[in-house]
């Protein structure tokens, strides 16, 4: 709709969406979750986790929240390390020991050292540039073009494959962030033995007792270190996350 002037029209509100959302991402995400700033006095062996684990990492220390959620999970945000949240729910404090909590937590202190919420937004907006334009190649040259049915039907696969295809490779980028997050955690602890534990109790959890989510949600389920909520055939098929066997092999070799 909108011939090439609306594929522009579209790709600059797609761009400011992106950029609203980098800006605005730990606000958005804990007012979405009910989260509350975990007070110190109450939860000191949590600061000085990550107290420890930011000087080793050369970091600003992070606001800390405790996100309403019964499922034990954990995710970082903030669009850099002076504008950092780490969430966590309750639940995951009792469900994994110190060494299992240690490991998670440097895994998302990980996620903002290497800034992955920049890397993300950048991906997502570079999927929306090339998706606009086999948009704009199609309008503005497609039918124009002669040629006949051959090249009517190229181009309609442009238009439809080329969105597809940037998705893909936004969603592979999120999932080699998971994996280095992984990495860079175990290195910041100093072994992978931790996290491995850690990712298979939430694993488990997660498959026996799977969240519903709503739209929103479904929609930030790549900043959990697990993602909590039942899933769909298209989440399973455009999955952010790489699989756990993966994850927890790779952390056994670190190991």
């Amino acid at each position: 709709m909108g011939g090439e002037n609306g594929a522009f029209i579209a790709f600059f509100i797609a761009l400011l969406i992106n950029f609203f959302s980098y800006w605005f991402s730990a606000s958005i995400v804990l007012k979405m979750y009910g989260a509350k700033e975990l007070p110190q006095e109450k939860f000191p062996d949590i600061y000085r986790i990550i107290q420890g684990l930011c000087l080793k990492n050369v970091m600003p220390m992070p606001r800390i929240f405790l996100i309403d959620m019964p499922a034990p999970n954990a995710f970082a945000t903030g669009r850099n390390e002076h504008h950092a949240v780490v969430g966590i729910s309750p639940s995951i404090m009792q469900l994994l020991n110190e060494e299992e909590l240690t490991g998670v937590l440097a895994h998302e202190l990980s996620h903002i050292k290497n800034k992955d919420m920049l890397i993300s937004t950048m991906a997502a907006t570079l999927a929306g540039a090339i998706s606009m334009l086999s948009h704009t190649v199609y309008l503005g040259g497609g039918r124009n073009e002669e040629g006949g049915s051959n090249n009517a039907v190229s181009f309609i696969l442009l238009v439809v494959l080329t969105p597809i295809i940037a998705m893909l490779i936004q969603l592979a980028i999120s999932r080699t962030r998971e994996f280095e997050a992984d990495a860079s955690g175990a290195k910041l602890v100093g072994h992978g033995n931790g996290l491995a534990s850690a990712l298979q109790k939430l694993e488990s959890f997660a498959k026996g007792r799977p969240l519903e989510a709503s739209t929103a949600q479904q929609a930030s389920s790549h900043l959990f270190i697990v993602n909590p909520f039942k899933p769909s055939f298209l989440m399973n098929l455009f999955s952010t996350h790489p699989s756990m066997e993966e994850r927890i092999k790779r952390l056994r070799i670190i190991a």
